[in-house]
């Protein structure tokens, strides 16, 4: 074989090499970023959905997911969906900052159960709330996740109101989790979720509230010794792509997103069931106490800061929501 006929086969070979790695390239990626580390369920369902979306787009689209806010925090990834610069995120109550309806998301007290919450994420107020987020916040949910019930993690036990007597804790930069708490006798302190775990070690604050999973994920365990059922959110958060980054698909990709959001919320939720039943063997495993609370006077003394905070026109559907 001469050595031109092997310079043009090599050629050939790069080329049809090229053309292969050409055709298997995704048309588009991804940035999906969230709060969660790897091992929380949060990061386990966005991978499930960058596998189902691509296996559903014919290998058009790729997702890329960033945890442990490596791509920003949680008010960050919001402003760069809106700017274009960030694809997606898992986001809830925080968007009531855009979209004041989904501040019931989050209603401190209002479900009682995750059958009730299910009922009102999936019903006719679900989608009011949704298709605000997208008029308001330019970002849209495609799914929604249960979030276990939100606890108070202390050096103290607390089981009444009373208990907390101007107790310095972490909330998120939400209007009414502070008001609430603020009514309940705590000293509320909007902070970003990556500085919590420093802050309880070095006793700028003395305890946050967050749900068993990511108390656990936080390492909580290692600066907290309680963990008090107040059990006072139930919520669901939703997996979000920025309006501009869907617009900007083609149909036949944004079907292949939405039903692969469908997908992920039905894998999220069995992992969640699971997980919630592991979590708090898991934590007293590491030295937390759990403490029963009086309920029903946290429900009692939160409610008219709840019914405060929260925007007029939402007063008689959260009325409702304490009465059920």
């Amino acid at each position: 074989m001469t050595s031109l006929m092997k310079t043009l086969m090599a050629a050939t070979v790069a080329t049809a090499m090229f053309g292969l790695a050409t055709a298997n390239a995704a048309d588009v990626t991804l940035k999906l970023g969230h709060l969660a580390n790897e091992d929380n369920i949060w990061n386990k369902a966005s991978l499930y959905f960058g596998e189902q979306v691509k296996k559903l787009s014919d290998g058009r689209i790729e997702v890329k997911v960033y945890p442990n806010e490596t791509l920003g925090k949680e008010m960050d990834l919001i402003n760069g969906m809106q700017l274009g610069t960030v694809d997606m995120t898992i986001t809830g109550e925080s968007l009531q900052n855009w979209a004041p309806k989904a501040a019931l998301l989050a209603v401190p007290y209002a479900y009682s159960s995750l059958e009730q919450m299910d009922k009102v994420a999936s019903g006719e107020v679900g989608k009011e709330i949704e298709q605000q987020i997208i008029e308001k916040a330019r970002v849209r949910p495609i799914a929604y996740f249960a979030r276990g019930p939100r606890n108070l993690t202390s050096n103290k036990p607390i089981k009444t109101p009373d208990d907390l007597n101007g107790l310095k804790m972490r909330v998120p930069n939400v209007p009414l989790f502070v008001d609430t708490w603020r009514a309940l006798g705590a000293n509320p302190v909007p902070m970003a979720f990556s500085e919590v775990f420093t802050s309880l070690q070095n006793g700028t604050i003395d305890g946050q509230e967050n749900p068993l999973a990511l108390i656990k994920s936080a390492s909580f365990a290692e600066v907290q010794k309680y963990v008090n059922l107040t059990q006072h959110v139930r919520s669901w958060i939703y997996l979000t792509i920025s309006e501009k980054t869907f617009e900007g698909l083609s149909e036949e990709d944004q079907k292949a997103v939405l039903e692969a959001g469908k997908m992920t919320q039905a894998y999220e939720r069995d992992l969640f069931t699971k997980d919630e039943e592991q979590l708090r063997k898991d934590l007293e495993a590491a030295g937390m106490t759990f403490v029963d609370v009086d309920q029903a006077a946290f429900k009692e003394k939160a409610k008219p800061a709840v019914l405060k905070s929260v925007p007029e026109d939402l007063r008689p559907t959260v009325e409702k929501l304490f009465a059920e």
